[in-house]
């Protein structure tokens, strides 16, 4: 049997939440859900406008408008600079479209992630004044770091606004105006905001401050579709604010009323526009968009979403797919070069425990030898064997090559940490052509619910100030840059980080909504589950688990398990699809299998099916009676 945490262990209308006992006597299974994502009364559930947060209670919003306004007026020159991610691109596409509505000269500027790296740096300031001659830099998903490159701009009397939702500890730069939840005395009650929905509020709360005053202005919801997109594809938390955000944007989508580089992409994907659901902001547009910033320059992608001409959108959209299909080979390649040293490092690790319990270190350095430890561009193996301390077992995974791509780094170390479950950092070169020991190598990281990436980061620079270059990020992603020759140093001092956690922290707990009820294994409820709510981080998709009876199987492409399950009181056969699965876990006589699955809507031929798409699996023993 599976090991699932229940997230909602009641099993009677009575015993939920009254408010949602409305809700339970049409679908107990839905009540249920709701309850086990901390919903008590249904107005949590409401998703009009006017449930938004203020703007005013963002620190900073106020001084930026009325900076904004001024420019605006007085025709002084904007420039955006953005991050070279979807939520960068969407945060200034946003920018763009609203503020030259309004009556701003406004351009953009978005770092070159391989030549300038991330946020307002010195360089990226002084092309800006070479490029555009600023009168003023707004930031957008960037900035809250920005110490230097905020001095450098106030040097020419440049005007400086940042916004962005990133974590800091330390005093944000002394520009003009801050605007960030997540700034040290902001009392926004949401720190859930990812960076275009910071600039929503800004923009948001400027359009209003110009219609009073009956200035040239912008209705900026009609952005909701560029702030859905850039909320999901950051994995932003899906607290209330958010799903409201997320709401009105995948409706504008799917009533086609958004901008003309959506459309495009989503007919690049192949998929319909009436059928999209949140997740696809992450899995379809999302990865599209990014791959402009990993693969080549983030321009395009924005350009994308700026274009109002449809051939230039299609044009840009099939642009954006060959850098995705090509950033997937690059991805594939590296992703079987990892899963290959984390294959020899656990190897290695092995031998070298079974030499320490035998005594024999002689055994263990001849036997642990490595014939591709010492190649040129990867950083020696045995470096990375004292991440795994035999007394706490595998606590992380730090990897590095020379000929890494590094805007695929943090693809691949999300990957490590899925498979894994664990915190993951993978490392290239900052420039391709550098890889001496003094040259900066740039580190991408994934973690896992209960290690906050970025603080454990803060922890190695405090502990070590000469270690890390920069760094920067969330409590489940983070940045920063190294030189080659502190790798090792730094695989060491994040390993004592780690080792100073509670061992049940690197446990992997799998949730459950628990089991469904015969009624639910139908189509209709499977379309209703999907559009009940906006579920994704922060407000977890449905997964069930049951016991199920094996019609039969087929293994389809040697790598994916095909099943046709009966459940109690259902009448019809199930349809099961497990993706990747494990097959020494399969056992071709299985009878019943306890699954954790999710419900899914299958289409082929223009027909539609139920079908569930399985997460986890257990074979069921029947138990024998002896006497």
């Amino acid at each position: 049997m599976l090991n699932l945490t229940p997230r909602y262990t009641s099993t009677r209308i009575d015993e939920l939440p009254t408010a949602l006992q409305p809700i339970a006597a049409q679908s107990f299974t839905l009540a249920r859900l709701y309850a086990g994502r901390g919903i008590t009364v249904p107005d949590e559930l409401e998703t009009g406008l006017s449930g938004l947060l203020p703007a005013e209670m963002l620190h900073g919003v106020t001084e930026a408008v009325r900076l904004l306004d001024v420019a605006i007026d007085e025709g002084q020159r904007i420039l955006v600079v953005g991050d070279f991610d979807c939520d960068g691109a969407t945060s200034t596409a946003l920018m763009m479209r609203a503020l030259t509505k309004m009556g701003a000269v406004v351009d953009f500027l978005v770092p070159d992630r391989f030549k300038y790296g991330y946020g307002l740096t010195p360089e990226i300031v002084e092309l800006g004044i070479e490029t555009y001659k600023p009168d003023m830099i707004v930031t957008v998903d960037n900035g809250i770091s920005s110490h230097e490159g905020v001095a450098r701009a106030q040097a020419d009397g440049i005007i400086v606004i940042i916004t962005d939702h990133h974590l800091t500890t330390k005093e944000t730069p002394p520009a003009q105006a801050v605007v960030n939840p997540n700034q040290l005395d902001c009392d926004f009650t949401s720190k859930a905001l990812v960076g275009v929905g910071v600039a929503f509020y800004v923009l948001g709360r400027l359009a209003k401050l110009r219609r009073e005053a009956g200035k040239s202005t912008v209705q900026v919801s009609q952005y909701l579709d560029l702030v859905a997109l850039g909320t999901i594809a950051d994995v932003g938390v899906l607290d209330k604010n958010n799903r409201i955000l997320v709401h009105h944007g995948l409706t504008a989508i799917r009533q086609g009323r958004c901008c003309m580089g959506i459309l495009a992409l989503l007919e690049q994907a192949g998929r319909d526009p009436k059928q999209l659901h949140a997740q696809d902001f992450g899995f379809v547009l999302g990865p599209r968009i990014n791959a402009a910033g990993r693969m080549d320059n983030m321009r395009i992608g924005i350009e994308c979403l700026l274009t109002e001409d449809w051939s230039t959108a299609q044009r840009l959209a099939q642009e954006l797919e060959q850098l995705n299909r090509t950033r997937r080979h690059v991805e594939g390649e590296m992703r079987a070069q990892a899963d290959s040293i984390v294959q020899t490092l656990a190897a290695d690790d092995d031998l070298e425990n079974n030499d320490l319990e035998n005594n024999d270190l002689e055994n263990s350095s001849s036997n642990n030898s490595n014939p591709d430890a010492n190649n040129d561009g990867i950083i020696p193996h045995n470096s990375l064997v004292k991440n795994k301390p035999s007394s706490n077992g595998n606590r992380s995974i730090i990897l590095y090559r020379d000929d890494w791509h590094q805007g695929v780094i943090g693809i691949v170390a999300g990957r490590l940490k899925e498979s894994h479950y664990l915190p993951s950092i993978v490392f290239a070169p900052a420039d391709t052509e550098r890889t001496g020991d003094d040259d900066a190598i740039k580190g991408s990281a994934r973690s896992i619910a209960g290690v906050h990436i970025r603080d454990a980061i803060e922890q190695v620079a405090e502990r070590y100030p000469e270690l890390i270059t920069h760094f920067g990020g969330h409590a489940m992603a983070a940045g920063l840059t190294i030189k080659r020759s502190n790798f090792e140093a730094f695989v060491m001092a994040f390993n004592e980080v780690m080792a100073e956690m509670d061992d049940e922290v690197f446990a992997e707990q799998k949730f459950t909504d628990g089991p469904l009820q015969a009624g639910d294994f139908s189509l209709w409820f499977a379309e209703h589950l999907a559009n009940a709510s906006i579920w994704g981080h922060g407000f977890a998709p449905p997964i069930f688990d049951g016991i199920f009876e094996v019609l039969s199987f087929k293994v389809l492409k040697d790598k994916h398990l095909k099943l046709s399950l009966r459940y109690p009181e259902v009448q019809y056969p199930i349809e099961a699809i497990y993706f990747n699965f494990d097959s020494s876990a399969w056992d071709y006589r299985a009878e019943k299998v306890h699954l954790l699955f999710q419900l899914d809507i299958n289409e082929w031929n223009g027909k539609q099916s139920l079908q569930l798409m399985v997460k986890d699996l257990a074979l069921v023993k029947e138990t024998v009676e002896v006497g």
